[in-house]
C-alpha cells in the first residue's frame, strides 16, 4: 500500500500543549491524535466506540504518549461540554480543538425527521456545543486555534445526499463565524475539506478492495488516487500550528484536485484528450 506522504521527523511544535480531538480513535481524527502526539502534544479525544477507544488509548500510552479517552455520543450536549471539562481538567490548560466526529448519514426525501436532527446534532451542533465550551479555556491559556473538519461535499451537489452535504455545508459557514467572533480572544479557526479519503468508510464501500477501487475513486481527483488520513491530518497541524498564524476563516481543501475538475474530470476520454 501505497501513500502521498512519506511522514518526516520535524520540531516538536506543540510540545506543552493540549489538543481534544472529537472522533478521534479512527480515521482521520485517529491519524490527528496520533500525530499530535508525536508532535509533543497531550490529547484528548472521543468515540462513540468504547472498544476502539480504550484500544487506542492503550496503544499510545504504551509509547509514552499523554492520551485521555472519553467515551460517548457527539449528539448528548451534556457529553460534549463534560469532555472539554474533563480533558481541562486532566492536562490543565487547553489550546486546540479538532472537531471531527460526524454522522455519515446520505439521505434525501427519504430522510426522516429523526436522522436530519442525527447528523446536524452529531455534526454543525456538537462541533458548536464543543467550541463554546472550549474557547474561554483556549483564551486564558494564552489563545490557539480549532480546526472544523467540512468536506468537499459542502460545496457541491451529489445525488440523493441532502442529509450529509447540508450538515457539511453548515459546518462551512459556522466556521467563518466562529473565526469572526473567537478573534479577539486569540483564537483562530478553520476548516479542511477532505476528498475521498481511505477511511473505514470508504473502505467498507471498497468492499476492502483499495487496489481495485483506487484507481476508479482516485479518477474523480487530478492527482488519481483517493487520500490517506496522515495526509489530511498534516493539513490539520498545518492550521493548528503557530505556521497558520495568519490564517482565520479560510477553508483548507485537501481533496487532491477533486473541487478543480470540471465535467470534463480528467479529459481522457473527451476531446481534450490529446490535448496533454
Amino acid at each position: 500500500m501505497t501513500t502521498g506522504r512519506t511522514r518526516k521527523t520535524i520540531a516538536a511544535r506543540f510540545e506543552g500543549k493540549t489538543a481534544i480531538v472529537t472522533g478521534g480513535s479512527v480515521g482521520i481524527g485517529r491519524a490527528v491524535v496520533d500525530e499530535l502526539c508525536r508532535e509533543g502534544a497531550r490529547v484528548g479525544f472521543t468515540g462513540i466506540e468504547k472498544d476502539l477507544g480504550e484500544e487506542a488509548e492503550r496503544e499510545l500510552k504504551n509509547v509514552g504518549y499523554d492520551v485521555l479517552f472519553c467515551h460517548g455520543d457527539m449528539a448528548n450536549e451534556g457529553f460534549c461540554r463534560s469532555f472539554v471539562e474533563d480533558a481541562a481538567k486532566r492536562f490543565g490548560n487547553l489550546h486546540y480543538v479538532v472537531n471531527n466526529a460526524f454522522s455519515f448519514t446520505a439521505k434525501w426525501m427519504d430522510a426522516s425527521r429523526e436522522e436530519w436532527h442525527r447528523v446536524l446534532d452529531v455534526g454543525p451542533i456538537a462541533y458548536a456545543t464543543v467550541a463554546a465550551a472550549a474557547a474561554e479555556k483556549i483564551r486564558d491559556s494564552g489563545g490557539g486555534a480549532i480546526v472544523n473538519v467540512s468536506s468537499i461535499s459542502a460545496f457541491i451537489a451529489q445525488p440523493k445526499r441532502w442529509t450529509y452535504n447540508a450538515a457539511k455545508g453548515a459546518v462551512h459557514t459556522l466556521t467563518k463565524c466562529m473565526a469572526l467572533d473567537f478573534a479577539p480572544w486569540s483564537i483562530r479557526v478553520n476548516s479542511v475539506s477532505p476528498g475521498w479519503i481511505w477511511t473505514r468508510e470508504v473502505l467498507k464501500a471498497a468492499g476492502g478492495d483499495r487496489d481495485k477501487w483506487d484507481p476508479v475513486w482516485g479518477s474523480f481527483h487530478m492527482l488519481e488516487r483517493c487520500g490517506d488520513p496522515v495526509e489530511v491530518a498534516a493539513a490539520i497541524l498545518f492550521l493548528l500550528s503557530e505556521d497558520a498564524s495568519f490564517i482565520t476563516a479560510v477553508d483548507l481543501p485537501v481533496d487532491g484536485g477533486y473541487q478543480g475538475l470540471g465535467s470534463e474530470a480528467l479529459g481522457k476520454s473527451s476531446q481534450f484528450a490529446g490535448s496533454k
